[in-house]
């Protein structure tokens, strides 16, 4: 069995520490666990590696956040991964911080980079882990927010949350998705 896991970002060192780029954030801590290294490919960057006798392909997309559906499909269907074991990670300014809600199917709930995904595969129906980044922004400043860095205290937490959003990553791979809703959403 091969999964796709994609974390959401955009290329350059100026997005790397911020909100927007929590999905590489998450892909660098779940290519840490599989002790796997980045290797720069068609689309971006890809780690591969074993988890309990699944391959598992860790990709972050180099198209910018708004092209990631490319990316995405052409690693599906390189790779001939069903959609059923690809999983997406993103932020998310709906949740407070650090929440991780993984689901099924959905819409792009205005993320660009959702939306994008679900242009390109012609579909909502695959499963998408995010993280909250919040909203705490004044009227106006949303962009300025989501490619901001974290605050101190969002700092101090970060590490816990990558480690809690890989550990379900993982367990998608291995116990599937409702096993891992139920064990991880809301935590």
């Amino acid at each position: 069995m091969k999964y796709l896991i994609i974390g959401l970002g955009n290329k350059g060192s100026e997005y790397e520490n911020t909100r927007h780029n929590v999905g590489f954030k998450v892909a660098d801590k779940i290519a840490d666990l599989l002790e796997a290294s980045f290797n720069t490919t068609n689309f971006g960057w890809m780690a591969e590696g074993k988890y309990k006798g699944r391959k598992v392909f860790v990709l972050k997309p180099d198209t910018y956040m708004n092209l990631s559906g490319n990316a995405v499909k052409y690693w599906m269907q390189k790779e001939n991964i069903p959609l059923e074991n690809i999983l997406v990670i993103t932020d998310d300014l709906a949740l407070p911080f650090g929440t991780l809600r993984m689901k099924m199917k959905g819409s792009d709930a205005g993320h660009n980079g959702l939306k994008n995904i679900n242009e390109v595969l012609q579909t909502q129906n695959y499963t998408r882990l995010r993280f909250g980044i919040s909203a705490e922004f004044a009227e106006g400043r949303q962009v300025d927010y989501v490619l901001g860095t974290w605050n101190e205290e969002e700092s101090e937490r970060l590490p816990e949350r990558l480690d809690k959003f890989a550990k379900a990553c993982l367990s998608f791979v291995f116990a599937g998705v409702n096993n891992t809703m139920s064990a991880f959403n809301g935590k």
